[in-house]
């Protein structure tokens, strides 16, 4: 496979995003489909310079190089807002509804004109909307915004492995690996779980 030219990659993102005009943030979701854990998204405007080498979509890149590119982004972003949505929020108002409510809150933490989203619609911003398919592999704003929820996630899925180390949260980050239905069958939930996911794995009480 040829070797990327992540500078080049990096500024065609930018370029996409540079039609834009007025302050332009992107927005991205982190853990629609795990079976634990917060969704959890960051709205974020990036400064058109520099433009960072290994802004990317956030599964594109390894963990250890995600949380160094989270560190710059962090250090250079004009603007990050963080949402999330808790596992009550999920059972109670549908995963859609609940990212939907996550991407409302870290948006009104970002004076922005334009809000480039990953996939999704209908929010009601205070700005333009525009829901771009695959938005974190096309994006320069919403690819770092997908590295930011995405590590921002992570951390709290290593601080719940710490309080319920029975699920290996801090490997599997929630998501349904045969080693968390095991032990979701063997021990039952805990209250970080999503009791609306998990019924097929846990008898009908949860």
């Amino acid at each position: 496979m040829a070797r990327i030219d992540r500078q080049a990659r990096a500024q065609l993102l930018m370029a996409h995003d540079c039609q834009f005009s007025g302050v332009v943030a992107g927005m991205d979701e982190v853990g629609r489909g795990p079976l634990a854990g917060n969704v959890v998204t960051a709205c974020v405007v990036m400064p058109k310079e520099p433009v960072l080498p290994w802004i990317d979509d956030s599964k594109k890149l390894s963990e250890s190089r995600r949380v160094k590119v989270y560190e710059e982004i962090m250090r250079i972003a004009l603007y990050v807002g963080i949402g999330q949505a808790t596992p009550e929020e999920i059972d109670e108002i549908n995963i859609l509804e609940a990212t939907k409510k996550a991407m409302r809150d870290a948006a009104a933490q970002v004076p922005a004109d334009v809000f480039l989203i990953d996939a999704v619609t209908g929010l009601g911003l205070a700005g333009q909307e525009v829901p771009i398919i695959k938005g974190d592999a096309t994006s320069y704003a919403i690819a770092a915004a997908s590295i930011v929820a995405k590590v921002t996630r992570d951390r709290q899925l290593i601080e719940l492995d710490k309080q319920y180390p029975t699920y290996g949260f801090a490997r599997n980050k929630g998501y349904g690996t045969a080693e968390h239905i095991a032990a979701l069958k063997a021990s039952g939930p805990c209250p970080a779980h999503r009791r609306s996911f998990i019924r097929h794995f846990c008898d009908e009480t949860v």
